[in-house]
């Protein structure tokens, strides 16, 4: 009797979690329309998760883009194929590997930051002092953190998806013998040979930015939660920053899939 009892504190604590997740998305999505709006906190937290993540996303999106065009290389070296390189590399960054490496970048270098930030202020009772002062904690600290990753997350992807296709012109160039505007050549009519969004949009960069938005939106939005939830003093910081992190990176990769089916469904190629 204990053990079901321990399961069923266990499942209602988290209904209750998920519940406290979808009304502080609505609240933080509802005050970006309301007064007051906290513009030095919005720009204070697009300098952290967007200025301060060009390093890792940059790093990470150059040697993608190499080890992509170098595995490629050695399966299109047996077909001869090797001058598509440029086409199979930005058609993976822009489509998927772009979105989905800078989500889990920013969701382990912002995403355990913010949930730090904020679990600290849960349990030395700042956001109490908040709620005294009149201030609504969600407007002050979930809001602006929400408006910043949404703008950031897709500038961030964009950089990661050039960095990825400059690194893969770097492995065409030296390793492959292709000559740049050849390999530039290729990814120029990957680009453009798709759909496009009202004539206008390719549907690869419909892909591209679509994603790292409501990425931007899971990772501020998680961590946000799990900070606020934070008891238990450091320890419990340190229990948050785990589980915003980790939950994070499940529902980007999750998510990606069931965005992928849709747009694919609705943009086809």
């Amino acid at each position: 009797m204990a053990l079901l009892e321990r399961i069923n504190a266990a499942a209602r604590d988290k209904v209750f979690s998920l519940q406290e997740a979808f009304v502080l998305a609505w609240n933080a999505i509802r005050f970006i329309f309301v007064r007051p709006f906290y513009r030095e906190d919005v720009i204070q937290q697009m300098d952290a998760i967007g200025v301060q993540s060009l390093g890792i996303v940059v790093l990470t999106g150059f040697f993608t883009g190499m080890v992509l065009a170098l595995q490629s290389a050695v399966q299109m070296q047996r077909f001869g194929a090797t001058s598509y390189v440029g086409s199979l590399v930005s058609a993976s960054m822009i489509r998927e590997l772009g979105p989905v490496l800078a989500g889990l970048m920013v969701a382990g270098r912002v995403g355990s930051g913010i949930a730090a930030q904020i679990g600290s202020m849960r349990v030395t009772e700042q956001i109490d002092a908040l709620n005294v002062m009149g201030t609504d904690p969600i407007k002050k600290l979930v809001t602006p953190r929400l408006i910043a990753a949404l703008l950031m997350l897709p500038a961030l992807t964009v950089i990661n998806d050039v960095a990825g296709i400059f690194g893969g012109n770097v492995i065409a160039k030296y390793y492959l013998q292709l000559p740049s505007s050849l390999y530039w050549a290729t990814v120029w009519d990957q680009i453009s040979s798709g759909g496009f969004v009202l004539r206008i949009i390719p549907n690869d960069f419909v892909h591209g930015l679509v994603k790292p938005f409501i990425f931007g939106g899971i990772i501020s939005l998680t961590a946000c939660h799990f900070g606020l939830r934070t008891t238990g003093g450091t320890e419990g910081v340190g229990v948050s920053t785990t589980r915003t992190v980790v939950t994070a990176s499940i529902l980007i990769l999750v998510t990606d899939y069931f965005i992928t089916q849709a747009l694919l469904a609705l943009l086809p190629s």
